[in-house]
């Protein structure tokens, strides 16, 4: 069910089974990092991507009961999605970063997911999730694209940084070795 893009209170329900999605996540039990694995989706269409995923993600953490995600990463933004015979709301923010999912879980745990953008090549796109999986992972979701070198997605927040450079901040930068 696409609408352009545009917000609806209609119930999605993709007309296709669920696909296997591409997801790396942490081992079951490990200590908490900032980012719980990395989901790297076929497509921007949330009713063909995300039933998937939760089925996933449900069988791992629990039943989701909701999801939370960047409103510009998506080609429309429906509010509910029917999957499994039960009923799951979609928040889009474009407060939540383009590089991440928030998935909240029945029982108030969360798990957190960097995504990696649809067109991504197969070699960074292993790399990124591999790195977001990490049990000792410490680096956040938009960081680890950067580091991989992935651009930042469409809707990608910058002002934090803005806000920092026009304050007279500056990032750091390892001295030069002569």
């Amino acid at each position: 069910m696409t609408l352009n893009g545009t917000s609806h209170r209609m119930t999605a329900i993709s007309p296709t089974p669920p696909s296997t999605p591409r997801l790396r996540m942490q081992p079951t039990g490990s200590r908490r990092t900032l980012l719980d694995g990395g989901w790297w989706p076929r497509s921007t269409d949330p009713v063909a991507e995300l039933p998937g995923l939760i089925l996933a993600i449900d069988r791992l953490h629990g039943p989701i009961t909701r999801l939370v995600l960047n409103s510009a990463g998506w080609t429309d933004h429906p509010r509910r999605l029917s999957v499994a015979g039960r009923l799951l709301r979609l928040g889009y923010f474009t407060s939540q970063p383009a590089s991440l999912l928030t998935a909240l879980v029945e029982d108030s745990d969360r798990v957190d997911l960097l995504v990696v953008p649809p067109g991504t090549a197969k070699r960074t796109a292993d790399a990124a999730l591999a790195m977001a999986a990490s049990s000792d992972n410490r680096v956040h979701a938009q960081d680890i694209l950067h580091t991989v070198g992935i651009p930042a997605p469409a809707g990608a927040d910058h002002a934090a940084q803005d806000s920092w450079e026009g304050e007279g901040g500056h990032l750091a930068v390892a001295p030069r070795v002569p």
